[in-house]
C-alpha cells in the first residue's frame, strides 16, 4: 500500500510566530505533527527539535530488528531527553519547554500512529469520520471524570493544560496503535489550532467532499474563519494500491 501526504501550516491571525512543526519522511514511511509550547521561542524550538530527533532516530534504527511500536516509543523517549536536557541544562532561559507529537509511522500493509499530548489524529473511511488518538489534556481528564460536560468544555479555561508532552520531563508515555490499511482510507493529523475551533462534523464534511490537498487548505481555512487563535497545521494521508 502507498500512503499520498499533503500537509500545511498556519501562523493563525492571533499568533506572531509559529511554534507547530510538521514533517513529511516518505522515504521513512514517518509523517509528524507537533505542537509546542513553552515562552515565545521555547515552544518552537521543542517542537522542531521533537520532529527532527523522531526522524533521526527511526532512520538509524529502523533496520535494526525493533518493532515499529518499539521504534516510536523508542524515539519519542530520545527527543524527550534531548528537548529536557536542552531546556534544563543547556539554555535556562527555555526552561519549560515542551511539545506534542503525533505521528504516522507506515510500514508495508499497516500504520502505527503515536500520540502524547492534544494534537489528534483522525481516521476516515466510508464518509465517516473517528478521532482514534486519546487526548492527554486536562479536559479530557476532567470530560471522562464526568466532572464536566461537553458544553462546559467549550468555554473552560483549561483548554491549553496537556498532561502529558515531550520535553516537559525527562521521560514520556507514548500511546501507539496498529491499523491496517484499505484502499481510500484517510488519516488527518492536526494541531489543536483545528481541533480546537473547527467540529469533527466539518472536518468530516470537508474531506469527504474534496481531494486531499483542497480539503488540508480548508481545513485551515475554516480554523482562520472561527477566529484563528492559534496555529494550525492540518496532515492529510491517503491511502492507495502501489
Amino acid at each position: 500500500m502507498k500512503l499520498n501526504v499533503v500537509a500545511e501550516t498556519n501562523c493563525g491571525l492571533k499568533r506572531d510566530n509559529n511554534q507547530d512543526s510538521f514533517l513529511l519522511r516518505p522515504d521513512l514511511g514517518l509523517y509528524i505533527v507537533a505542537d509546542g509550547m513553552g515562552g515565545h521561542f521555547g515552544g518552537e524550538i521543542a517542537s522542531k527539535m521533537a520532529v527532527e530527533e523522531l526522524s533521526k532516530f527511526v532512520e538509524k534504527n529502523k533496520n535494526k530488528h525493533k518493532s515499529p511500536r518499539d521504534l516510536l516509543i523508542e524515539g519519542y523517549a530520545s527527543a524527550c531527553k534531548k528537548i529536557y536536557e536542552k531546556s534544563n541544562f543547556e539554555s535556562v532561559d527555555l526552561k519549560g519547554m515542551g511539545t506534542t507529537m503525533v505521528a504516522i509511522y507506515h510500514q508495508d500493509d499497516s500504520v502505527w500512529i503515536s500520540n502524547v499530548g492534544d494534537s489528534r489524529a483522525y481516521f476516515f473511511s466510508q464518509n465517516l469520520l473517528w478521532q482514534i488518538t486519546e487526548d492527554h489534556s486536562l479536559i479530557n481528564e476532567q470530560l471522562r471524570a464526568g466532572v464536566i460536560t461537553v458544553e462546559q468544555a467549550k468555554t473552560s479555561n483549561n483548554k491549553n493544560v496537556i498532561t502529558r508532552s515531550v520535553g516537559y520531563e525527562s521521560d514520556v508515555v507514548v500511546d501507539v496503535l496498529e491499523r491496517s490499511l484499505v484502499p481510500g482510507d484517510k488519516f488527518l493529523l492536526c494541531s489543536d489550532g483545528l481541533s480546537g475551533l473547527v467540529s469533527g462534523e466539518r472536518i468530516s464534511e470537508i474531506i469527504k467532499s474534496q481531494d486531499i490537498a483542497a480539503a488540508v487548505n480548508c481545513c485551515i481555512q475554516s480554523a482562520l474563519q472561527a477566529g484563528g487563535d492559534d496555529n494550525v497545521t492540518v496532515l492529510i494521508a491517503e491511502c492507495r494500491v502501489n
